[in-house]
């Protein structure tokens, strides 16, 4: 329900910074002018009072984002992994927020499991423990399957957790408003879409069978990935609010100092979480879209467990080819070619100079080349984009908005794993050989083919459908001129494509 409550609700917001003393943590963090920071006292101290509490034993920035409520804790989740961003010891707090929040009663967990799969829980499971980690969403639960004997977790969601979200919601939604009336050059950003998109996102998360569904469906897709794995669901034990999965014991990702003492090499495994991101996103065009440390196990082979797959990102055929070829072009320093694929993709605007852009790119990409990790600061570099995509007028892609997003997650957590990773040097042979096989005369070949599988289906109509539109053509209306015409083209370069199609078929 957006109405005017929801701007109380972003006074409470800044309130609760101010009260319990994040807002100088995140100026710190943000390296403030001095200015901004005065702007920000001023107009937080007054309504302190209005702001939540939260729990004094936690830091300010962790006590602030749990008091506020599970979206803002979505938020934190993301700057966890970058402490390139906001500084180490901010990162490091931040990770509580991944898998150690405060944990509801195993006694409400169990009456949710009983409701939800219509059994008494010690008829389902001959052990069930206390809460094991407990996130902004759900906590988890150690439990042995009565029937089979195997040990599971089992995925419990919050109570009230859909309600307490849509509040959450409902104010980004009132702050998008503001900022899309208020602030005519921030419209290209589409603050309303991005809500829009975040909020399906959120949606889909809260419905467990959803997420069991995609469980399997990852799983299928990377069984053949020697290093990754995703454990098993157990559908007669999952439902809306409920999943069961198998048990996978491993490290946590985050914990370096075991990961260390297991043996692993912190180097390979950064590297092989960046490359198994990319090959997801690119060969099979859906992908892991939380892959922050809590999300990820270390199992005492090395082999990295996928965990927690409420939110996974999904890529067409087209905007994957369109994603590897600007990768590609920064690869190769091919500025030239990854200005033109924007322009060919409509992610910046026609009446823009090409070559203009191409510069800009080039100022973006060359100071990165050579270097390590270490010594790039992706704070100033997500800014200096920033101001290039506002001088060239390009809109927000709420289609790439979670890919976006996890590719800063992913190179966060590869990071904290190799501090001195190159990304683009690990990206290369992913990208290179996605490219070879799906850009090209080889890709073409094989568009034509599924093409003319397609339209065979329709061939014995193909001689009417054309007969009508040509009549069309012939007779338009004052306002349909166009139409028709274009319906003649249409048909033309079906029936092209069909021939070429059926020419290159021999080839497969």
């Amino acid at each position: 329900m957006r109405g005017p409550h929801n701007i109380l609700r972003l006074i409470r917001t800044g309130a609760t910074f101010e009260r319990t003393g994040a807002m100088k943590v995140v100026l710190e963090a943000m390296d403030a002018p001095p200015a901004l920071r005065l702007v920000a006292r001023v107009l937080g101290w007054p309504f302190q009072w209005l702001g939540y509490r939260g729990d004094p034993s936690m830091p300010p920035l962790v006590r602030a984002l749990t008091a506020l409520g599970p979206a803002y804790i979505k938020f934190g989740q993301i700057f966890s992994t970058r402490p390139d961003v906001v500084g180490d010891e901010l990162a490091i707090q931040l990770r509580v927020l991944q898998d150690k929040l405060p944990a509801f009663s195993t006694r409400e967990a169990k009456r949710t499991v009983e409701r939800e799969l219509g059994t008494k829980c010690d008829e389902l499971f001959s052990s069930f423990s206390e809460p094991i980690a407990a996130a902004s969403l759900a906590q988890v639960h150690k439990a042995v399957d009565r029937k089979s004997g195997e040990i599971v977790a089992v995925k419990v969601l919050r109570p009230g957790i859909e309600k307490a979200f849509q509040k959450d919601i409902d104010a980004f939604y009132a702050a998008a408003s503001i900022v899309d009336r208020l602030s005519p050059s921030s419209r290209r950003l589409k603050p309303l879409d991005v809500i829009d998109h975040f909020n399906g996102v959120v949606m889909a998360e809260l419905d467990l069978r959803l997420e069991s569904s995609a469980a399997a469906e990852f799983a299928a897709n990377t069984k053949d990935d020697a290093g990754f794995r995703v454990p098993e669901v157990k559908w007669d034990l999952s439902g809306r609010r409920v999943m069961t999965l198998e048990w996978a014991d491993g490290i946590n990702a985050a914990d370096l100092k075991a990961v260390e003492a297991g043996g692993h090499d912190r180097i390979e495994l950064g590297e092989r979480i960046l490359r198994y991101f990319l090959l997801h996103a690119l060969r099979d065009g859906y992908f892991h879209g939380d892959m922050h440390q809590g999300n990820l196990k270390i199992a005492e082979d090395g082999t990295i467990i996928a965990l927690d797959f409420g939110i996974m990102g999904r890529l067409d055929e087209y905007t994957r080819r369109v994603y590897a070829e600007i990768l590609f072009g920064f690869i190769r320093k091919d500025y030239q070619r990854v200005a033109e694929v924007h322009f060919e993709a409509g992610y910046v605007p026609a009446d823009r100079d090409v070559d203009e852009f191409a510069r800009a790119l080039r100022s973006v990409g060359e100071p990165i080349f050579g270097m390590d990790a270490s010594r790039i600061s992706m704070a100033r570099l997500l800014t200096y984009l920033f101001e290039v995509t506002e001088r060239f007028g390009m809109e927000t892609r709420t289609e790439l908005i979670l890919l976006q997003r996890t590719m800063v997650v992913v190179e966060g957590v590869s990071r904290t794993l190799n501090p001195n990773i190159n990304i683009w040097k690990v990206a290369r042979p992913v990208v290179e050989d996605y490219v070879r096989k799906n850009v090209g005369p080889a890709a073409l070949a094989k568009d034509l083919y599924k093409t003319a599988r397609v339209l065979s289906r329709f061939g014995p109509r193909l001689p009417q459908l054309a007969e009508k539109m040509l009549i069309e053509a012939s007779n338009p209306k004052p306002k349909e001129e166009p139409r028709g015409t274009s319906l003649v083209l249409i048909t033309a370069i079906a029936l092209a494509s069909a021939a070429i199609g059926a020419s290159v078929a021999s080839l497969f």
